[in-house]
């Protein structure tokens, strides 16, 4: 990208159309917006690419004149309902971000629980909480783009902002993270006693937690058409209990829609 002789900037001679950009947070722990917040090195070319009229954690005031809302959380109140319905009709395009948005996130496994209200009087005693069972943004509104990750990569965001930014399709990849985690050379991390998830998650982070060593969890949910059973059967061949394999699939709810819903406890 270059800056054209007006200043405007440019992709292959092309005027870039920058997209006035809005990002909200639900129940989360909001590192996805900080994920975007910490990359430096790029920080200026990414806001380059849109203008940023509202975002709560790098500005003061804001605008409700926006036409792309990037969105993080999950849904667990009744006023985030009325809220996400309120950011849905001013937005032209909803972007659900992260897991926590696309799936529930570590949120969602309080739903396993039989009673709510039981699970409420242990965790906050006395003192009155509003928290009901957790449902993605899709369960209330229409999403028109999903990001994946817990956290988001923010490179990979970059990526589908120049895309929208020059009106190139935004494609993400079918095969699971293990066919990035051979191509980055990595060892086999079961073959080092590290339970992984990488042959039936979606790829698309370059094997981010593998190149670390460390298993990966499911963040982006499953790619497509899965082998359950194979990955059943090779964390069996290699040791791990069914309880292993149970806690990985349903930490952050991507796998839910292959496990079925129910409760646990």
């Amino acid at each position: 990208m270059e800056a054209g002789e007006t200043g405007t900037r440019t992709y292959l001679g092309v005027p870039l159309y920058r997209p006035r950009v809005a990002f909200f947070e639900f129940s989360s722990c909001e590192g996805c917006q900080l994920q975007i917040l910490n990359n430096e090195s790029t920080l200026l070319d990414f806001l380059s690419l849109v203008d940023v009229v509202n975002f709560r954690e790098a500005m003061t005031g804001g605008s409700d004149d926006y036409e792309i809302a990037f969105v993080e959380g999950s849904i667990t109140r009744d006023d985030e309902v009325k809220r996400l319905k309120k950011i849905r009709k001013k937005a032209k395009t909803l972007v659900a971000l992260g897991s926590c948005a696309c799936f529930g996130g570590v949120n969602q496994l309080k739903n396993r629980f039989k009673d709510i209200n039981k699970a409420k009087k242990e965790v906050y005693g006395r003192h009155p909480i509003d928290s009901e069972p957790v449902r993605t943004l899709e369960d209330i509104v229409k999403v028109d783009l999903k990001i994946y990750g817990c956290p988001v990569k923010k490179e990979e965001v970059e990526k589908i902002a120049l895309h929208i930014a020059i009106g190139k399709s935004i494609v993400f990849p079918k095969y699971p993270v293990c066919m990035e985690c051979k191509r980055n050379e990595n060892i086999c991390l079961f073959e080092l006693g590290e339970p992984c998830l990488g042959p039936v998650t979606r790829a698309g982070c370059d094997s981010w937690c593998p190149n670390s060593r460390a298993g990966c969890w499911g963040c982006r949910g499953p790619a497509d058409e899965p082998n359950m059973e194979q990955m059943k059967k090779i964390m069996e061949e290699y040791g791990f209990s069914e309880e292993t394999i149970m806690d990985r699939l349903e930490c952050f709810g991507g796998f839910s829609s292959l496990m079925g819903k129910g409760n646990t406890k």
